[in-house]
């Protein structure tokens, strides 16, 4: 069977990487038809859009795309390419896996953890207004039926997964309505689907506490927006930072599977990025698709050429010389 899958290779690094993480997901067994599409800033320079309308509507009808990272201006320009996606395509679960790696060495060992980011709201919905000059607001939204289905994909997640126990960081004895909101709607589900999986809350500032001292004590983190957002790169740097992570945006009928760190333009087109977080990124979506066997496959290439620290074949973000097109060389090599 073939799959018909959105490629989006942004910008930056993005297009390096992305066609890296293809001929690799293309030597795994699965068979695939590519659709290529633009986004992020070289996409303004010929469609005036950051997300072109036709990109979003072939990610609609295809169901499923890998897409490359793209540039985001900080305070100024336009809107995250990222936040368009999800809100237009309701890529309401953001979902990133993380664990220690074999050859990459960090202060812990054994991390294992799955965040779940609500992705659609919050702080994110982006409802900013200037009151009068030097005084900003920024409204917080957050909804019953949002929360309520970002805590049944965690819960589902566990099932599936045999996951343990879910941990919801929030800071409801500050936002008692919007924060406690979230709580009441995971308690309620926890007790209708799941009651079976461990179940506890966490302040969040305590939670990063708990994070740093033992990440080892957690399973699946549930949240809204913004803690997701800032606490998957923290846990992103308990086992080696944003480039050995991958993340999937997950929607009833939509996923969209993407690196998650940054599109780095001082290193965009020298051969020297590293395209394991598209890569894993992929094995999520050889998942998505059905092809077990192959996301397996590719997952076993790619943790023994890293248990093998054979420098000649590893980025130099790694400690080792190879390049993009090198890294991915090895990792088919062992396919």
């Amino acid at each position: 069977m073939s799959h018909t899958v959105c490629l989006v290779p942004g910008d930056g690094i993005g297009p390096e990487v992305t066609e890296a993480a293809r001929r690799v997901l293309e030597a795994s067994g699965a068979a695939f038809q590519w659709v290529e599409l633009p986004a992020g800033a070289g996409a303004v320079e010929i469609y005036d859009k950051v997300l072109p309308t036709h990109t979003l509507d072939e990610i609609e009808k295809h169901k499923v795309a890998l897409k490359g990272p793209v540039t985001t201006p900080i305070g100024r320009g336009f809107k995250s390419v990222n936040v368009q996606l999800r809100k237009k395509l309701n890529l309401y679960a953001a979902v990133r896996p993380v664990r220690s790696l074999p050859g990459i060495k960090t202060r812990y060992e054994n991390v294992d953890l799955v965040v779940f980011r609500e992705n659609t709201e919050g702080l994110y919905s982006g409802l900013e207004n200037e009151i009068v000059e030097g005084v900003v607001t920024s409204l917080k939204v957050v909804t019953k039926v949002a929360s309520e289905r970002i805590a049944r994909a965690a819960f589902a997640y566990c099932k599936e997964r045999n996951r343990k126990k879910v941990t919801v960081f929030h800071k409801a004895n500050i936002m008692k309505k919007s924060d406690g909101l979230f709580l009441e709607c995971t308690r309620r589900i926890h007790a209708e689907v799941a009651p079976e999986i461990e179940y506890d809350e966490l302040i969040i500032d305590n939670g990063c506490m708990q994070l740093v001292r033992d990440p080892t004590r957690f399973d699946v983190l549930l949240m809204e927006n913004l803690y997701g957002d800032v606490i998957s790169d923290l846990c992103a740097g308990l086992v080696g930072g944003l480039g050995v992570v991958p993340g999937a945006n997950y929607g009833d009928d939509c996923a969209v599977f993407e690196a998650v760190h940054g599109s780095a333009p001082d290193i965009a087109g020298k051969n020297v990025a590293n395209p394991l977080a598209l890569i894993m990124s992929g094995v999520m979506m050889l998942r998505h698709l059905g092809e077990i066997e192959a996301a397996r496959r590719v997952r076993q290439a790619y943790d023994g050429l890293l248990d093998s620290g054979n420098l000649s074949e590893l980025t130099r973000d790694l400690g080792g010389t190879a390049g993009t097109r090198q890294f991915a060389d090895a990792i088919i090599a062992r396919l």
